[in-house]
């Protein structure tokens, strides 16, 4: 058969394509659609997932874990919805940073993974919506700003709420000026009784090590020192430990201060002093902080009126506004025609994921950009250093140190363990 008969036989034979594929029926075209992989899913990492599952434009393509167990997990997930057998499994990031067809990938790991996954994912091509904390020291979290306004690419901090309903309407009352000119921010620095303000240097006792194709344990370790192998951190136990985790002061007040950010329109700096809180009855910890402009910012634990986790509280001359998870806006007697309850608050995961496969499409900033959530941990780091060492601490905004403190100096950053580094 001639080359010329192949093409002319071709050319008459019936074409027929998929009218998924040419967006009929309310289905979204290739071209439109966001691919996007997963790193380390888990409990809130799934949730995550549900949200991403929940946009019409995402096709979940991949998913790389240091657990078997959470591999296969995902991709029983994702298969069923997807209604295929696409979602491929991988025990190796690298592998996954090859795949030119991925757009973006959910990073969901423990805390020690956040900032280094962050800068190397987007240094492979793709856009980040990353779990919160996404630091573990000040820094990390200017490498991760800096490597994202270098490189370019969409960084979404998982701090969600930045896109709920209720504290959008918190924050907007702020910034509009009808508290007045804005004195004091409050922000929920974690419940003492469930994340404890200082972590412990203690090691769980060493059980047999499983096999790599079940746990890689030098992969789930990453970054950190080394320790043995225990099933307990690879059970989500690992919180509270301090080469794992970044202090129950940033655990909470990564969402928190990220808010009060928001609401002064202080995305770009920190604040210059902290004085930790002495238990006073009311207030078992807690740090006050002073910005330039002499805003302050109060991180607390207690005494949050039932509004819910996460609770902020904003204050100005004119009046105050609290709020939290319940989506209740609670507000000073000066300005009760403000008070409502907000339906849809939980509904502020989807709204932010929403938002950051809006930003993939047309790269514009997201509302948890990178130097936004940059500038608000370096505030929770710097807090908590000031809490550990029990003392007052001046700082510095411009150059991330404390003017004269050696000791908290040192505590700015941490050693990774080889050949892990942040350049």
């Amino acid at each position: 058969m001639t080359r010329r008969r192949v093409l002319r036989t071709a050319a008459a034979a019936p074409l027929f394509v998929p009218g998924s594929v040419l967006g009929l029926g309310g289905a979204v075209p290739p071209s439109d659609r966001v691919n996007v992989a997963g790193l380390g899913i888990g409990g809130r990492g799934e949730r995550d997932l549900e949200s991403f599952l929940a946009q019409d434009d995402v096709q979940f393509r991949a998913i790389c874990d240091a657990r078997n167990e959470r591999r296969e997990a995902i991709k029983s997930k994702v298969d069923k919805h997807h209604g295929t057998n696409d979602c491929v499994m991988y025990a190796d990031m690298y592998d996954l940073w090859e795949r030119k067809d991925i757009d973006a990938v959910l990073i969901a790991t423990g805390d020690r993974w956040h900032t280094l996954l962050s800068i190397l994912t987007a240094k492979s091509g793709k856009d980040v919506y990353c779990e919160k904390p996404c630091s573990m020291t000040i820094a990390e979290s200017r490498a991760l700003a800096d490597a994202y306004q270098r490189l370019g690419r969409v960084y979404q901090a998982g701090t969600q709420r930045r896109n709920g309903t209720n504290f959008e309407y918190c924050i907007d009352l702020a910034r509009s000026g009808k508290l007045g000119t804005l004195r004091t921010l409050h922000a929920n620095a974690a419940p003492g009784d469930r994340y404890t303000p200082l972590t412990t240097h203690d090691w769980l006792p060493a059980e047999p090590e499983p096999p790599k194709s079940v746990v890689d344990w030098d992969r789930w370790l990453g970054p950190s020192p080394w320790r043995p192998y225990n099933s307990l951190y690879v059970k989500s136990r690992w919180r509270g430990f301090y080469d794992f985790h970044g202090g129950g002061i940033l655990e909470w007040g990564s969402h928190t201060v990220d808010l009060c950010h928001a609401a002064a329109m202080l995305d770009e700096t920190a604040p210059v002093s902290f004085e930790p809180r002495r238990p006073d009855g009311v207030t078992p910890y807690g740090v006050d902080c002073t910005y330039a402009n002499g805003l302050q910012l109060v991180l607390r634990d207690t005494g949050w009126e039932g509004l819910g986790a996460c609770a902020v509280r904003y204050e100005g001359d004119e009046g105050w506004v609290q709020t939290g998870d319940a989506g209740i806006v609670e507000t000073s007697d000066s300005l009760r025609q403000y008070r409502r309850t907000f339906e849809d608050a939980r509904e502020a995961t989807t709204r932010h994921v929403r938002d950051f496969l809006d930003c993939v499409k047309s790269r514009r900033e997201p509302r948890a950009h990178a130097l936004a959530a940059c500038q608000a941990h370096v505030a929770c780091h710097a807090a908590y250093i000031a809490y550990q060492l029990d003392e007052k601490l001046d700082f510095d905004p411009d150059t991330d140190s404390f003017p004269s403190s050696d000791e908290a100096n040192r505590m700015r950053s941490r050693a990774m363990r080889e050949p892990w580094r942040l350049e």
